[in-house]
């Protein structure tokens, strides 16, 4: 029930059985399915994605690494360094909201098909998430998530670090 009193199926515009009539549960079982899949198919974006920004990073550390070779000789290379690092910082911050809005994206889905699922005869998803014990204990299921969300800070780590060795060797230059 919602704060107003209302049926909370008003607000989604969900029908009963009886008031949608005879093709109920073959549409309910069709829009399972179809939102099953476009569950899938967020994971399969938010993987694209992770894909991207991972060989973006790794090409910027390695275009920096390759630099280094050069900046004791020419100091246009480390006017080349600091961008690329910058460039490299906000590429994480989008990054770890990309990983963030998959996420969030995929809760909304999961709890749609939670709520279809009530009205099957089994629940899969469901069930699989209490085997799991919801998330709750990182013995049963570390959610992926939690993990990938780490990955964009490594190469934070990794860039602030190598800001910090381009500073350390101007002023050992100076």
């Amino acid at each position: 029930m919602s704060k107003d009193g209302d049926n909370d199926n008003q607000l989604t515009g969900e029908k009963s059985e009886k008031d949608y009539g005879s093709d109920y549960k073959n549409h309910v079982i069709e829009l399972y399915k179809f939102y099953a899949g476009t569950a899938d198919a967020v994971s399969t974006r938010r993987q694209s994605a992770n894909n991207f920004f991972l060989t973006l990073n790794t090409a910027l550390i390695a275009v920096i690494g390759y630099s280094f070779r050069y900046s004791s000789v020419n100091n246009a290379f480390v006017w080349m360094q600091i961008p690329i690092i910058v460039l490299g910082l906000a590429l994480c911050y989008q990054w770890y909201r990309t990983i963030k809005s998959h996420k969030q994206l995929n809760d909304g889905k999961f709890g749609v098909i939670l709520s279809i699922e009530k009205k099957l005869p089994f629940a899969p998803y469901d069930s699989e998430w209490k085997a799991l014990g919801e998330g709750k204990d990182p013995q049963k299921y570390e959610q992926t998530t939690h993990i990938e969300m780490n990955i964009p800070w490594l190469f934070v780590v990794l860039y602030l670090m190598l800001f910090c060795i381009i500073i350390y060797q101007q002023c050992a230059n100076c």
